[in-house]
């Protein structure tokens, strides 16, 4: 059994923040139940397909943030599906939502009229501006995405080549850390009903979650009183932290620390520099002439040479593809790579693992995403509407 294997979330999430906050906890062991509108989730068509979009069930997209969960397809403008639905939630421990604020008091299912039917139940929403609940703001019910998180949280600002435009973080920052903190705030809410009886309303924002995110530029500014900008890959305060072009492609140095910078200077042969810059504060001083000196040194190697100069002696790594992670035997060796079915395809695909590991109770990736509606019987027709005695045992 999981650690959350004791749960039941009803899923009413779509697209990218909320199926990866549920995809998180169905990992654990939760009983994910997605519920999808008429046509299903907005990204179940978006490619890579393996091979023939037609014949296959869904793209790429859909399949990695949405794997070991069931699928039920309701139409909340059909009363007998509201009413599927409220049965539902009559059992369930949680309720996750990525809708606009107001959408779901349209179909009176709402959190007030959820939490008439389970007066247990932890409601979590993931908005771009939050919920009047926690916080009324003028933007509520704008629509937003990753690019406009990353864009008004202050992201994309610091983001980049010095002289170059703002620029968004290559993987959806926006939607993905927003739904790592709505899941842990889900869990913290499991934990507080667990020592009072009592649900509660969970809320995140994805705006607010940049902000969160951007905390060094915040105090920067607070501090100093001028706005953080674009650094490259370097850092405001630490040299050497940078990346470095070899003969052959690119390696990061992180050696800010006396000693790694001794070390550095002992590879490179210019013991002059330790000694002549011996101090964290001197190093950032004249950063910019010594950047050269290690870009001199880098760009005469080749980035496997580099790095088998330094490692274990500095922190060193290179900027690799996602043809090199794919044959990095660490990748292998965590299980950061989970093979799954690709329906329609006869192929199996391979879609990231979970990164958090337990001794106990080890997180465990259950498998392809659902078809649309694939599970309206075990779920509807059957009444399956009680929690197995298992579930139910684990609660008490």
């Amino acid at each position: 059994m999981g650690a959350l294997s004791n749960l039941r979330v009803i899923d009413l999430t779509q697209v990218l923040a909320g199926p990866y906050c549920t995809m998180l906890l169905a990992d654990m062991g939760a009983d994910v139940v997605k519920i999808e509108r008429p046509g299903g989730d907005l990204i179940r068509s978006n490619p890579p397909f393996v091979d023939d979009a037609e014949a296959e069930a869904y793209g790429g997209y859909f399949q990695s943030v949405n794997r070991g969960k069931r699928s039920l397809e309701l139409d909340f403008n059909d009363p007998d599906d509201r009413e599927d639905f409220l049965s539902l939630v009559e059992e369930a421990d949680v309720v996750v939502e990525n809708y606009r604020s107001g959408t779901m008091e349209k179909y009176d299912l709402g959190y007030e009229t959820l939490k008439e039917h389970n007066p247990e139940l932890i409601y979590s929403s993931i908005r771009g501006f939050g919920d009047p609940r926690t916080g009324e703001t003028h933007r509520q019910g704008q629509p937003s995405f990753d690019l406009i998180a990353q864009a008004l949280g202050g992201v994309m600002e610091i983001t980049g080549q010095e002289e170059g435009p703002p620029t968004k973080v290559g993987p959806g920052i926006g939607d993905l850390f927003t739904a790592t903190l709505n899941c842990i705030g889900i869990l913290a809410a499991v934990n507080h009903r667990h020592c009072t009886g009592e649900g509660q309303y969970v809320d995140t924002a994805m705006y607010d979650a940049m902000l969160s995110m951007t905390e060094r530029a915040v105090y920067q500014h607070s501090y100093t009183g001028k706005a953080p900008s674009r650094r490259g890959n370097s850092h405001p305060t630490l040299f050497p932290y940078d990346a470095f072009e070899t003969r052959d492609g690119h390696a990061v140095i992180a050696a800010f620390g006396t000693n790694h910078w001794n070390e550095v200077c002992e590879a490179m042969g210019r013991e002059d520099l330790a000694a002549e810059y011996p101090e964290a504060a001197d190093r950032l001083e004249h950063r910019e002439e010594l950047r050269e000196e290690i870009a001199d040194w880098a760009a005469g190697l080749a980035t496997a040479d580099l790095v088998e100069t330094l490692e274990g002696r500095v922190p060193v790594a290179p900027v690799q593809s996602t043809d090199e992670i794919f044959e990095d035997p660490h990748v292998r060796d965590r299980e950061m790579l989970v093979p799954v079915e690709q329906p329609g395809s006869g192929e199996t695909v391979e879609i990231a693992g979970s990164p958090i590991k337990m001794t106990e109770t080890p997180p465990e990736p259950g498998g392809r995403a659902p078809l649309l509606d694939e599970h309206r019987e075990e779920l509807l027709e059957d009444g399956e509407l009680e929690r197995t005695d298992a579930e139910t045992a684990a609660d008490d």
